[in-house]
């Protein structure tokens, strides 16, 4: 089964590619507190439907170019 992942677009200026961020807890094991990570994603939109600012979800598929891994599943909130 796929990784799948829920995040916010934060760019949409490339041909069929958006930047898509997703945020993540961390706890830190020496003092205990909790961190907000954020890692970003480039994910393959096939007809450009999402823009910026969407909630989108992303399923990990085969390596589609160099830095593409992730390809759009569907746009939960626009």
């Amino acid at each position: 089964m796929q990784k799948q992942r829920t995040g916010t677009v934060v760019s949409d200026k490339m041909d069929k590619t958006i930047t898509v961020e997703f945020y993540w807890s961390q706890r830190d094991r020496l003092i205990g507190k909790s961190r907000r990570r954020v890692t970003k994603f480039m994910a393959h939109d096939e007809n450009n439907q999402a823009h910026l600012g969407d909630v989108v979800r992303i399923e990990e598929t085969r390596p589609l170019s160099r830095h593409k891994r992730w390809r759009l599943l569907e746009i939960l909130q626009t």
